[in-house]
């Protein structure tokens, strides 16, 4: 019976690296669809987010049917809880890259700022890499790269800073594409906090006790996610 219980349980597991694969994905052709102004994989992001959403949900019920089948013990009930969080927050990342391609859509007609731009693709290549050590970090159980994305966040957080700097420089009529920008800049920064979360499951996982990387952000708003 436990040998089956294990073997699901990896399977769930498996599944939820290919779904950070699939986020990882998304965040590369988010950045590349921003910084070309590419409005056709734009709508491939959005489109793409139908595959997150349908490993999302394959997760939750897997998770859901092994529960009510079986009863975990304290290791095993520790991965469950940590993939069930992982998995919220992968699936919420990929809800910021469809914001950010519809925003880039809306965006399309408006002149750009060079600097901005640069600013965007710099959160963008960080998110991604930060979503990439996340998702190690759990597999491997990896806790000092896990406490490694708090370096990492300061990074895009100072990118984010720089690019609501240059927003705030620009003239009148720039301004409708700059605060566009804005939301994108916020997108990308909160993606790289989710990541953050990520490795807080990893560290979680690891210690059996939860606890927020303390130099990470965590806005109020979802603080409980």
């Amino acid at each position: 019976m436990r040998v089956t219980f294990a073997e699901e349980l990896g399977e769930l597991e498996d599944t939820l690296q290919l779904e950070g694969g699939l986020v990882v994905r998304s965040i590369q052709a988010t950045t590349r669809a921003l910084v070309e102004n590419d409005l056709e994989l734009a709508d491939e992001v959005i489109a793409f987010d139908d595959d997150v959403d349908a490993r999302y949900a394959a997760i939750e019920r897997g998770i859901e049917s092994l529960l009510a089948r079986q009863t975990p013990v304290a290791s095993d009930l520790r991965l469950v809880l940590a993939m069930l969080h992982v998995n919220l927050h992968l699936e919420r990342m990929a809800d910021y890259c469809v914001t950010v391609a519809k925003l880039t859509k809306l965006a399309a007609v408006g002149a750009s700022e060079p600097r901005i731009v640069a600013s965007l693709a710099e959160m963008g290549v960080r998110a991604e890499e930060m979503t990439r050590v996340a998702l190690r970090s759990f597999e491997h159980r990896d806790l000092a790269r896990a406490e490694s994305l708090v370096g990492l966040d300061e990074l895009i957080d100072r990118a984010n800073r720089r690019a609501v700097e240059h927003v705030l420089e620009l003239g009148a009529g720039q301004r409708e594409w700059g605060l566009r920008m804005l939301v994108v800049s916020r997108c990308l920064e909160r993606i790289g906090d989710h990541a953050v979360d990520v490795g807080e499951q990893t560290a979680y996982l690891v210690t059996g006790e939860f606890r927020e990387f303390t130099d990470a952000s965590h806005p109020e708003a979802e603080a409980g996610a």
